[in-house]
């Protein structure tokens, strides 16, 4: 599609929503881990792509980013679709492209180039591999941009917590290179051990936790909505995951080659200091907070990921039954609604019960720049509270609480 062509569906869709974009789902699949069949999509859909891609275990959100998912990733699998006359008109990627100023702000555009932010839902039967994002330097040598993100565990999609509601954060303290680099060494005989020089914690439906880059995580089995850097580059350090292996390249896919077998390199990706903090909760732990006292004003709102030296942020919105209520926010956002229906500005917004793969559903948003900055009005019109996740780029929430505040 030319630009001029991107432009003016750009500008229809800009106009037809009053600023507002309806997006399509973006269904993600991982080759290494089994859905937990919680995300809505209908069973019968979680393998649609094959079962050599992986079952369907994520939804990505307002998405950017393309999916790092090896040879046979789609070019635009991750990538959200703007949504016009019923039809996937654009990719978000491309409006932001050509008319970014108008949907993210001059400022923002300048600053940044662009929406640097990835959200998403992720669902696992059980618990994903111990593993790292690579900071600035180590992702810089393959091209690539540093990933801290951030989790929050959505009340309404926990209602069950799956095999292992546990999530292992950083090391153990008194853990030595040395020790890390016995079990990369021993990875091809069966399980490398990791595990047993990490710290698990007990993950709770409707709190969260920020992991910068170079920090060792394996999460747990809760529905996730994560925050993070529009980024996906990873490095897998445990061997074997509920009885399943893990190939080394998944180890190495974010390591210049010539790095692949050099354990010095590898283990220099973990920031040392951070994963053995002795405080990790106390510096890592998110619990909600509330934006302001709004509740005999029909809503309520609560920073449920912060603490991020204002790289990205994200808010829980929740108007009551029948309430109709104006909000003003600093910039531009995507939102997804997990609870109830009604109306974001003039569009109708739902969360649905099943949703087939390729069907176009009425619960995901982008609210513009100049739409946010003049108030968007959100109307609820069911007899239950009609539930939002509000996703912010970088810059745009100076105002968000720390997290040391806050423990």
């Amino acid at each position: 599609m030319k630009d001029k062509e991107l432009k003016s569906l750009t500008l229809q869709a800009h106009e037809k929503g009053e600023g507002i974009f309806r997006l399509a789902p973006a269904w993600v699949p991982r080759v290494f881990l089994v859905s937990g069949k919680r995300l809505k999509l209908a069973p019968q859909d979680l393998y649609i792509l094959g079962t050599n891609r992986g079952g369907i275990d994520e939804r990505w959100l307002a998405s950017v980013t393309v999916a790092d998912n090896g040879p046979r990733t789609p070019l635009d699998e991750g990538l959200s679709y703007i949504v016009l006359n019923g039809k996937k008109a654009m990719l978000l990627k491309d409006a932001i492209r050509v008319e970014g100023e108008l949907i993210l702000g001059k400022e923002a555009m300048e600053k940044y180039g662009g929406w640097k932010i990835l959200a998403k839902f992720f669902d696992n039967l059980g618990p994903i591999p111990h593993h790292l994002h690579q900071d600035a330097k180590h992702a810089r040598l393959v091209g690539r941009e540093e990933k801290p993100e951030a989790y929050y565990f959505p009340l309404q999609l926990n209602f069950i917590e799956n095999n292992f509601p546990h999530t292992y954060f950083g090391l153990e303290p008194g853990t030595t290179k040395e020790d890390i680099k016995r079990c990369l060494k021993c990875w091809r005989q069966g399980d490398n051990g990791i595990l047993n020089y990490a710290r698990a914690y007990k993950i709770e439906p409707g709190t969260g936790w920020f992991i910068p880059p170079g920090v060792l995580h394996a999460p747990g089995s809760l529905v996730t909505y994560e925050v993070q850097w529009a980024s996906d580059i990873s490095a897998l350090f445990q061997s074997m995951v509920d009885g399943r292996a893990i190939s080394w390249d998944l180890l190495v896919k974010g390591v210049p080659p010539d790095k692949h077998q050099d354990f010095d390199f590898i283990i220099d990706m973990i920031d040392w200091p951070v994963n053995l903090d002795e405080h990790f909760k106390d510096n890592h732990y998110l619990e909600p907070v509330p934006v302001a006292d709004t509740k005999d004003e029909g809503y309520k709102e609560k920073w449920i990921i912060y603490g991020t030296n204002n790289l990205f942020s994200a808010k829980e919105l929740t108007v009551f039954p029948g309430k109709s209520v104006k909000i003003k926010d600093n910039g531009a956002y995507g939102l997804i609604v997990i609870q109830g229906h009604g109306r974001v500005g003039k569009l109708p917004v739902e969360s649905p019960t099943m949703v087939r793969y390729s069907e176009l559903t009425y619960d995901e948003l982008f609210v513009s720049f100049d739409t946010v900055r003049g108030g968007v009005t959100v109307t609820n019109e069911g007899n239950e509270n009609l539930v939002i996740l509000k996703h912010f780029g970088p810059g745009e929430n100076p105002d968000a609480p720390s997290i040391r505040a806050q423990n």
